[in-house]
């Protein structure tokens, strides 16, 4: 949540340096919105370098856990080969699994 305030600039000042940090910390616990969200900043390069091939290897860590939005960007990933080789099957597969899940398919990044 810290992560998210400090992205977001609610509460304190936005700092998106700060937002990576927080969501570090959590996304090596193992929680799968912050694996998320670091694959979000890691794509758009917002408070870290621009690397997609991490922001893969992130959603992929939140994907495992069943994280349908993450669903959603891995598949947003393959379908435009974000990081990636670029693979229809993989993104049409992934945007189905999160669809089933009832995930929402806008992207928060």
């Amino acid at each position: 949540n810290l992560g998210y305030m400090y992205k977001n600039g609610e509460g304190v000042a936005k700092d998106p340096y700060q937002a990576v940090q927080w969501y570090r910390k959590a996304a090596e616990q193992g929680h799968a919105i912050a694996q998320n969200n670091l694959g979000c900043m890691y794509q758009n390069g917002e408070g870290v370098v621009k690397d997609p091939y991490q922001a893969v290897q992130w959603y992929r860590k939140a994907v495992a856990q069943g994280h349908a939005v993450a669903m959603s960007n891995l598949a947003d990933c393959y379908e435009k080969g974000i990081g990636v080789a670029k693979n229809l099957p993989e993104a049409i597969r992934l945007y189905r699994q999160a669809a089933n899940l009832g995930g929402r398919m806008r992207k928060p990044h």
